[in-house]
């Protein structure tokens, strides 16, 4: 007999088995179980930030200027799409990382109206640093997976995300100049 080790799911499955066998509760093992390693997952990433200086917005916002390309900048508006987050909370995190001079807030070259969030030197130097530092925590959280599994596994949430999120496009923000200049 092959007995799968037991966790906090398995034991809060089977409790509900016996207080309601009525319902079916098998979906909770998959739930359950992704629910609690993206609470012990997001613990891990969170405590790599704070030895950074960064919370977990704050982190996500820089990375997002970087990884946006030279030169390092986005309207507020792009930042809000590309971290799925309301405006509002990009305003806050920016004023964040404006006060602590990892950002500067400007208007556009193009058209004044527009404002645009840009990446310090310190700011890029940062987060540099603190990416480097979270992909490598990353492959260590990932260190028991072998190859095949980490694989599977990536299929398989891709494919299940691609049916719950809705249909978003992907495609890279232009500079915030850029975008203003093709307004004009």
């Amino acid at each position: 007999m092959n007995a799968e080790p037991a966790d906090r799911v398995a034991s809060a499955q089977a409790s509900w088995r016996t207080e309601r066998p009525d319902l079916d509760v098998s979906p909770m093992a998959v739930i359950g179980r992704i629910h609690r390693v993206g609470d012990l997952l997001r613990s891990e990433l969170v405590a790599l930030y704070t030895r950074y200086g960064l919370g977990e917005g704050d982190f996500d916002v820089l990375a997002t200027l970087r990884r946006s390309g030279t030169p390092y900048e986005l309207t507020p508006g792009d930042i809000a799409l590309q971290t799925i987050v309301t405006s509002g909370a990009v305003s806050k995190r920016v004023d964040r990382l404006e006060a602590a001079g990892l950002v500067t807030r400007r208007g556009s070259e193009h058209d004044r109206r527009v404002r645009v969030v840009a990446l310090t030197d310190a700011g890029k130097s940062l987060i540099d640093e603190a990416f480097t530092a979270h992909v490598e925590n990353e492959h260590r959280l990932l260190e028991g997976l072998d190859p095949e599994d980490r694989a599977e596994l990536e299929r398989i949430l891709r494919e299940w995300l691609a049916r719950l999120e809705p249909v978003e496009t992907h495609e890279r923000p232009r500079p915030a100049d850029e975008r203003a200049e093709g307004q004009a």
